[in-house]
């Protein structure tokens, strides 16, 4: 049995992941109490070194890093840094510390920047924000980690795209309530693609490496394959909820200075608002990402892309029965 530790598993992965791994002795560590796991989860931030230290004792077998700062609209952005970066540092300082030798980190295909053709692992990084620039800087730090002890030490370095799924409250559920809603208006012409994952098999897969993380450095991209175009998610939201889905698209140049004003009223307010030219930005733009070498390793995922989205759909938009717990994301 693998004695497991997931540091930043009170979250919305974390908390599917811990389902995922029955066969495994779990424990968490995160800033709060996980609301379906209290029992598992020690209070611990990965900026603090003391903290960690004491997380990551020599009873571990393996741990999983998923603490990050990731929003868009984090200020100061040196958070991106000072968790994302400093905390990698102090997660690999408690491990040499305590002997541990295995680790599988969650990255972001964020590192590859916006607009490329598909890349796949073996791509150049170029990210276009910190978030993607602290997430590679982690990587650089874990892969030296690695190399002074090659034959002794396991590092699985996921970079998912964006997750979606039930309970989740980010960038895709606002997307899918707008598009189930009558006043969803397409920024461009709805042609850009979109690479996404559903969480029920996001969970799956670190399970699957998991069985089979021996010493070495693996990386994955982490996709559920076909990609759609954003055309075809409307078509798919359409589907789950049985309407009919208006499709109104007006010009990227009118949705970007939109953004812009909202950018311009949230620094005057000091509010964050949900519309920003950022998140414009990448709304249109092509985000799709090879892994042809997650799903030709033999891992199967045990729900294609549109059940995952059906899933998710059905549980936010028709469940009579589902609860209040929510998971806020990007």
């Amino acid at each position: 049995m693998n004695k497991i530790l997931i540091i930043g598993g009170s979250g919305f992965v974390g908390t599917r992941l811990v389902e995922c791994l029955n066969k495994h002795s779990v424990k968490i560590v995160d800033k709060v109490k996980s609301h379906f796991y209290p029992d598992l989860t020690a209070l611990g931030d990965v900026r603090d070194q003391g903290q960690m230290n004491k997380a990551i004792d020599n009873s571990v077998d393996t741990v999983i890093l998923l603490a990050a700062e990731h929003r868009d609209d984090v200020s100061p952005t040196t958070l991106y840094y000072d968790v994302n970066v400093q905390g990698t540092r102090h997660v690999i300082a408690a491990m040499n510390k305590a002997g541990v030798k295995r680790i599988l980190f969650f990255s972001s295909v964020a590192v590859y920047g916006l607009n490329k053709q598909n890349p796949d692992e073996s791509w150049s990084a170029d990210p276009f924000n910190h978030y993607g620039k602290s997430k590679w800087q982690a990587e650089e730090l874990l892969r030296e980690w690695h190399a002074e002890a090659p034959h002794d030490r396991s590092l699985t370095i996921i970079r998912p795209t964006v997750i979606f799924g039930e309970r989740n409250r980010g960038n895709v559920y606002n997307l899918l309530s707008q598009i189930a809603s009558k006043h969803f208006l397409m920024v461009g012409k709805g042609k850009n693609v979109k690479s996404m994952a559903y969480v029920g098999n996001v969970v799956a897969f670190v399970n699957y490496c998991l069985e089979t993380q021996e010493p070495g450095f693996r990386v994955f991209n982490y996709v559920d394959k076909p990609d759609l175009t954003m055309n075809e998610l409307v078509s798919q939201v359409g589907v789950s909820l049985n309407k009919r889905i208006s499709n109104i698209h007006f010009p990227y140049w009118m949705g970007f200075i939109g953004g812009c004003a909202f950018d311009l009223l949230a620094k005057l307010t000091g509010k964050k608002m949900v519309v920003s030219s950022v998140r414009v930005k990448k709304f249109c733009a092509t985000t799709q990402f090879d892994a042809k070498k997650a799903h030709s390793s033999g891992f199967v995922a045990p729900f294609t892309l549109a059940e995952g989205l059906h899933k998710t759909l059905f549980y936010e938009f028709l469940d009579s029965n589902k609860d209040s717990i929510e998971f806020v994301s990007e």
